[in-house]
């Protein structure tokens, strides 16, 4: 099978890449190596340093493809609101400009990479009222120290449940309306371009290769700077947001069963999946774990802050991938966290 993969030098295309040339398939590696992911590192031999945004004209990349595998993003929550062009012209226009010429060129197959983000908060129940749908938490709410979301009927704390694919989208973030406005445009272009499409809904990959401390890295890889600077683990809210944490290896497991699914599928299939490990854990047992992974006596600090566009509680289902894709992640949190304490990272 002949692969393009867009954002291959990234974290996670990188693990991808890996894994398709593992097992034989032939990669053409594509990535524009944005700064703030790569700092002033040039792309490697063999990688064409190409900006998604201008995808119609890369003809030649196109030729004798099977099947496009795009991990292009800016990722992140949006760290100041200055950064919404960029979320759209990377995800939003890059994605359109991409299936344009993937239709151009006559390739017909895609997997994307989106995210759990698209989902907003999660899945919340009242013991008494069942299932309740809680708008945004107020920056009130969050500064008096109100972090939980409520019933609406009774005013009682809410519990969480898993996600499934079929949920109610509401993106809470800039990051998360790009994410979203991606698999909309690969659902548009599947009907009139004839084509087929699985989006992967990641939730927070970690592992080797990932970026440093930076607004754009996961708060694992922030956990770990802190420690490595001798710091404890700065906790938001309670630490008891729940959330999933999947390995990277098991995201290039993942990608590699879509591929596969993808090019084998009827025009005209659509499809998302969760890519989870399927074992949710808190925010503060994650500093925890990664803490225990240095050998560290430091223990996370709750802070009580926020981030306005943060969800309370967001753990979706991976059984679709599992009954679907046959996918289901090795490395659970439990096992991978500490090993990911002293992984390799990017510079």
């Amino acid at each position: 099978m002949r692969v393009l993969l867009t954002g291959s030098e990234g974290f996670i295309g990188g693990a991808v890449a890996d894994a398709l040339e593992a097992r034989g398939d032939e990669v053409v590696r594509v990535d524009l190596m944005l700064p703030m992911a790569h700092g002033e590192a040039a792309a490697p031999a063999g990688t064409h340093q190409r900006d998604v945004r201008d995808a119609g004209t890369w003809g030649d990349l196109l030729a004798g493809v099977d099947v496009v595998c795009h991990q292009a993003a800016v990722v992140g929550a949006g760290v100041t609101v200055a950064d919404l062009p960029a979320y759209a012209g990377v995800n939003d226009l890059g994605t359109a400009a991409l299936l344009a010429a993937m239709h151009e060129a006559g390739v017909d197959r895609l997997v994307q990479a989106s995210s759990m983000v698209v989902y907003g908060e999660g899945r919340y129940t009242c013991p008494e009222h069942g299932d309740q749908v809680p708008g945004p938490r107020s920056r009130a709410a969050l500064e008096a120290g109100d972090v939980e979301n409520h019933c609406p009927v009774c005013d009682r704390p809410l519990g969480w449940g898993l996600v499934d694919e079929d949920a109610r989208l509401d993106p809470r973030s800039t990051y998360a309306v790009s994410k979203l406005a991606q698999e909309g445009y690969a659902s548009a272009w599947v009907r009139q371009a004839d084509a087929a499409s699985i989006s992967l809904r990641y939730h927070n990959v970690y592992g080797p290769r990932m970026p440093r401390d930076t607004p754009y890295s996961g708060v694992a890889a922030m956990f770990r700077s802190s420690l490595e600077r001798g710091q404890a683990p700065q906790v938001y809210e309670d630490g008891g947001q729940m959330r999933d944490f999947v390995h990277v290896h098991d995201v290039a497991r993942a990608n590699l069963a879509a591929l596969d699914a993808v090019v084998a599928a009827p025009a005209g299939h659509v499809a998302a999946y969760n890519v989870a490990s399927g074992h949710p854990i808190g925010i503060r047992d994650v500093a925890t774990l990664v803490a225990r992974g240095t050998g560290s006596d430091l223990q996370p600090e709750v802070t009580g802050g926020y981030r306005l566009g943060d969800v309370r509680h967001i753990v979706a289902s991976p059984e679709r991938a599992r009954r679907e894709l046959g996918f289901s992640a090795e490395i659970l949190p439990e096992q991978g966290l500490p090993a990911f304490a002293t992984a390799p990272l990017r510079a």
